[in-house]
This record gives C-alpha cells, sequence and structure tokens, in this order.
C-alpha cells in the first residue's frame, strides 16, 4: 500500500453484503474477499447465498450466509449481531440489495409497487446502516458503499425505483458527512448497466452486444466491485459523501 499519512494498517476485517448471494453484491462479495476480508452475506436466496460462502472460503476466507429481509428492522438487526457474533467485528458494510419494480408508467404503478421498492432499496439501507456502524464507531474506522443508480435523475417508466435511487443518493451525501472525523466513511457507487440478472434479461443479444454506450458496451459486474472495493479500504482515507460513477461515460 502507498504511504498514505492517514492509512489505517491493513487488517482482517469483516465486511457485510446484503443482496450478496448475486450479481454486483456477489462481484463485491468475492472482491472484497480477495482482498483479505471475511464475509457476512444477507440475502433471501438461501441456494445461491450459499454457494457464495463457499467461493468465499476457496479463497481461504471465512464467510457466513445469513437469510435476511432488508426490509425487516429487526432481521437486519439480528444479522449484524449474528456477524459480529461469529467474527468478532464488523468494519464494512456494502448494500446491494435491490429490485427493479415494475417497468410501467406512472398510472399503472400502485401505491403497493412503490411502497415495495423503497422497502427494499431504501428502508432496507437505511436499516443496515443503523445496525453496522456503531459498531464501526465503537472501534474508530468503518466503511460503508451502498449501490444507487442513474435512474435517480428520472424515468418515467420506472418511477418507484428513481425514487428509491434518488433518495439513497441523499442517503448516503448526509450519512457521508456524519462520521468522517470518527473513522467512519460512507459512500455509493453509480454503475451503468451491468450484465447482471437484472439487466441481461430485459435486453436482446443484438444491444446487449452493442447497446450504445460511449465506451462500447455494458460492465462486468467484476468492474464495479473494483471501485467498490477501493472506498471500502484502507486506502481511502479521504472520501465520504461522494457517489462515484462506473457507467464507461461522463456525466
Amino acid at each position: 500500500m502507498p504511504n498514505l499519512r492517514f492509512a489505517a494498517p491493513v487488517e482482517r476485517r469483516v465486511a457485510l453484503v446484503t443482496g450478496g448471494a448475486r450479481g454486483l453484491g456477489r462481484a463485491c462479495a468475492l472482491r472484497l474477499a480477495g482482498a483479505g476480508r471475511d464475509i457476512a452475506i444477507a440475502d433471501v436466496l438461501a441456494e445461491r447465498g450459499q454457494e457464495t460462502v463457499k467461493e468465499i472460503e476457496a479463497l481461504g476466507q471465512r464467510a457466513l450466509y445469513l437469510e435476511t429481509d432488508v426490509t425487516d428492522e429487526a432481521a437486519v438487526q439480528r444479522a449484524v449481531a449474528r456477524a459480529v457474533e461469529t467474527f468478532g467485528r464488523l468494519d464494512i458494510l456494502v448494500c446491494c440489495a435491490g429490485i427493479l419494480g415494475w417497468e410501467k408508467p406512472f398510472f399503472e404503478q400502485p401505491v403497493a409497487q412503490f411502497d415495495k421498492v423503497m422497502r427494499i432499496n431504501l428502508y432496507g439501507v437505511y436499516h443496515a446502516h443503523q445496525a453496522a456502524v456503531p459498531h464501526m464507531l465503537e472501534r474508530g474506522w468503518g466503511r460503508c458503499v451502498t449501490i444507487t443508480s442513474g435512474a435517480r435523475f428520472g424515468s418515467p417508466n420506472q418511477v418507484p425505483y428513481s425514487v428509491s435511487k434518488g433518495a439513497v443518493y441523499s442517503l448516503v451525501q448526509s450519512l457521508g458527512n456524519a462520521w468522517p472525523k470518527q473513522g467512519v466513511l460512507v459512500n455509493g457507487v453509480e454503475p451503468g448497466r451491468a450484465l447482471t440478472d437484472m439487466v441481461v434479461p430485459r435486453f436482446s443479444a443484438e444491444h446487449l452486444a452493442n447497446p450504445g454506450t460511449p465506451i462500447g458496451r455494458y460492465s462486468d459486474p467484476e468492474e464495479v466491485a473494483e471501485v467498490v472495493e477501493f472506498l471500502c479500504s484502507e486506502r481511502n482515507t479521504y472520501t465520504t459523501g461522494s457517489v462515484w460513477s462506473v457507467k464507461g461515460a461522463s456525466g
């Protein structure tokens, strides 16, 4: 590691990844494990969560699957408590749990659909930070990263999703200013379209091969995970309250 004046020593830290069973969450969990972190996977997908645990263990790190509905505050609190009980600490939080919801015009989006998307995409992030950050403050070091989306700028056929991601952006900026002097930095990552289960089924093979982005393709989840890993690392000494663009384009 470069000689960064304010960098903490590299330790075998513990990360909790919501939505870590697949997609961007899985990629982030594996990248963090590759950087020497032990990982707790909080997800509702038990089979895929256990598969990710095995992949992490194959990298030589300890891992734990925690069946967790992020909309349930008590369940999130239990997951964090179990991670701390198992590993003895919690240093890193990565919030990847999220759903796209319906892609329909506004008047075809019932309140129940809006509520469902908000509870997963926003309330889940809120619950996770409330549960995890006190353990970081206790140790004087912590890193939190949440996945947001360019849909926060507005998408008429994805209003619940867009509003949820706009709110997450504001939450990241607010919490980023809350605890930096205590060593806890909170940031976000805004990917473009990454080749995950949320994206690939929605488009034709022709579009995926040439999506019209300035860089000429969509990202692999692992490319997004590289940025997440940096923001969660000891190398990040001065970035907080920021949302990093990983879109293969400016803006």
